[in-house]
């Protein structure tokens, strides 16, 4: 093993793409407003994603992922 770690994969079903951007999210009816689950995207997926949360009332934030990691 080298140390590295493996690059961020998006969270797209079916995609293998390199992610490059966090959705941050929360289930308000789940988990505590202070709780931050993310998912992580891709160029190509970070708008449907972050749009699927939306419409849920679930999207905090979209930022790049270096700013969560």
């Amino acid at each position: 093993m080298s140390g590295q770690e493996s690059p961020a994969i998006c969270s797209a079903k079916g995609c293998h793409a390199a992610a490059t951007w966090a959705v941050v999210w929360n289930n308000p009816r789940l988990h505590s407003p202070d709780r931050e689950k993310v998912w992580v995207a891709c160029g190509e997926h970070k708008q449907p994603l972050a749009d699927y949360l939306a419409v849920r009332s679930f999207l905090k934030r979209v930022e790049p992922l270096e700013a969560v990691s």
